[in-house]
């Protein structure tokens, strides 16, 4: 079969998949600006390999279109022939869950604020300065987890093992966990004004489009610190830049955003409104997944689904 990466994203996972295949397969890649050379490479490739497609581009002959990624908001699946499979890879959960706890633990822990005291002599955080130096506790926190997906679950494992309450928001219900409580996402503001730690893991889909927005953040306390690890467009950008401005919350920490760079050498502001000149937000590049680990569950996952094809078996994570 000919298998084509699509794109400078998709060719990160290339190195590597060959050996993980059980017989040889054509293997090549194109960029992300598709030329006709590309486009004749697309047409006839049997499995594509990246996180975007979109008319005009085609895809002729594709039996397989697979995501080395959760997210397929990028996908139009019209734009593939009816009969290719579609399945997307995660493997991105672990990271995401150790990125959420160390941001998290960096509010209660202030290691780099004691360490740079410490070396200008000072003892400010010492147990010797009294109750001026107490710290608070990650566990003694509420946390509400809005999705309960590879990520969702990933989070709430390790917020327990902290001791902290956690509370979980789902489309679906979730009975086979014991968490302090479950709410339906119609249910969502009531979950939001119980806890102290909000954390979005949803995928955007038509119907998470804006879910997180002014009402929401009003539902929230004024202590809460929203984390979102799901994606941008799940939460309204005005109502999390005004929720920050107007100190309706404690701060947000943000790794998924509004607009994207074409590349990663060239400056690019991820949102229309100025987060940037908040001081009560942490901002972070689209990092939280982004790791050995993640990238080495995925290419197999990926020679798995070519595997699967190849042999007439199902697939996994089958989008369509």
């Amino acid at each position: 079969m000919k298998i084509v990466f699509y794109g400078a994203n998709a060719v990160s996972f290339l190195p590597g998949v060959s050996d993980r295949l059980k017989i040889p397969h054509e293997i090549t890649s194109v960029p992300d600006a598709v030329d006709q050379i590309a486009q004749d490479e697309l047409n006839a490739a049997d499995v594509i390999v990246g996180v975007h497609f979109k008319s005009p581009v085609t895809a002729r002959n594709a039996q397989l279109f697979q995501l080395p990624a959760a997210g397929y908001d990028q996908v139009a699946f019209d734009a593939l022939p009816a009969t290719c499979k579609v399945c997307n890879a995660f493997g991105h959960e672990n990271a995401i869950a150790e990125y959420v706890m160390s941001a998290l633990l960096s509010r209660h822990v202030p290691l780099a604020t004691a360490d740079a005291q410490l070396r200008a002599g000072a003892w400010n955080l010492w147990a010797g300065a009294g109750p001026k130096a107490l710290r608070t506790e990650l566990g003694a926190q509420g946390i509400g987890i809005i999705g309960h997906g590879h990520i969702g679950q990933a989070v709430a494992d390790r917020a327990a093992a902290f001791g902290m309450a956690v509370h979980v928001a789902n489309r679906s219900p979730v009975t086979d966990r014991h968490y302090t409580a479950v709410y339906g996402l119609d249910e969502l503001n009531n979950m939001l004004g119980a806890v102290d730690i909000v954390v979005n893991t949803l995928p955007l889909t038509p119907s998470t489009v804006s879910l997180i927005d002014h009402s929401a953040f009003a539902a929230m306390r004024r202590h809460c610190v929203f984390l979102n690890v799901g994606r941008g467009g799940v939460v309204e950008e005005d109502a999390l830049y005004e929720a920050l401005a107007d100190e309706k919350i404690a701060g947000a920490i943000i790794d998924t955003w509004y607009s994207y760079p074409t590349d990663a050498a060239t400056p690019h502001r991820p949102a229309t409104r100025r987060f940037e000149e908040l001081s009560n937000i942490v901002m972070t590049p689209h990092m939280s997944g982004w790791t050995d680990g993640t990238v080495a569950r995925r290419q197999a996952t990926i020679a798995d689904n070519i595997t699967r094809l190849t042999e007439g078996r199902p697939l996994i994570n089958q989008l369509n």
